[in-house]
Order: C-alpha cells, then sequence, then structure tokens
C-alpha cells in the first residue's frame, strides 16, 4: 500500500483529498502547514506529497528545501497542489525534485487521483 501525506492548510480541500485517496486504498495522513508537514514526512515516510505553497509557519516550498536537504527526504515523489500559477512559484521548485505541477482549481479530485496513480504506478 502506497502511503500519501498531504501538506495543506485548508481543512476541507485536505479532508477531500483524504477521504478520496483513501478510498481508492493508500494510505493517507495530513498536516495543516509546512512545521507539521516537515514532522509528517520524517516519521511517516510517504511514498508521495502531495503540497500546498502557500501555508502558515513555513510554506511549502521552504519545507520540501528542508525535506530535500536530509538523507531520507530525497525519496519522496511530489506533486505540488496549489492555487498559486506556475508563473507566480517560487523558482527554486525546478530544483527540488517536483514531479507535477497542478493547479487546485483546473483539477477534479478524481483528476489529482489519476495523476497520483500514473507517478506511482
Amino acid at each position: 500500500m502506497y502511503k500519501i501525506a498531504i501538506i495543506e492548510d485548508e481543512h476541507a480541500i485536505a479532508e477531500m483529498y483524504k477521504m478520496k485517496l483513501t478510498s481508492d486504498g493508500y494510505e493517507v495522513e495530513v498536516a495543516n502547514n509546512g512545521v507539521e508537514g516537515y514532522d509528517l514526512i520524517k516519521t511517516f515516510s510517504p511514498d508521495l506529497i502531495l503540497l500546498d505553497l502557500r501555508m502558515p509557519e513555513m510554506s511549502g516550498d521552504k519545507m520540501l528545501e528542508k525535506v530535500r536537504q536530509t538523507g531520507w527526504g530525497s525519496r519522496p515523489r511530489v506533486i505540488i497542489l496549489t492555487n498559486i500559477s506556475r508563473d507566480e512559484a517560487p523558482s527554486t521548485l525546478r530544483f527540488l525534485g517536483v514531479d507535477r505541477y497542478v493547479v487546485k482549481a483546473h483539477h477534479t479530485p478524481a483528476q489529482v487521483v489519476s495523476i497520483v496513480e500514473e507517478i506511482l504506478y
């Protein structure tokens, strides 16, 4: 069973994706900001991270940069799941091993699950 970490500060969105992915057979854990996300990734060891960019306490790009600097942090695949356009995204993302950049407003949960499956399988 693949493990997925959702790092998202909007509770309703995080829970919606958690329900959808859990019902599709994934083990899913949620963190509500970058600080919690870093701790979750360290202990949960996910195969994939769904990561929002704009969050309180630590942004998604800063959290991912910190994760990638560790020995264990190079393994998880990453989907940026945000409402920030690619043009507005931090330029550092291209150096952090991001598999896909998905704008939430342009994708249904089912489409996001399809992208998850494409990356994991």
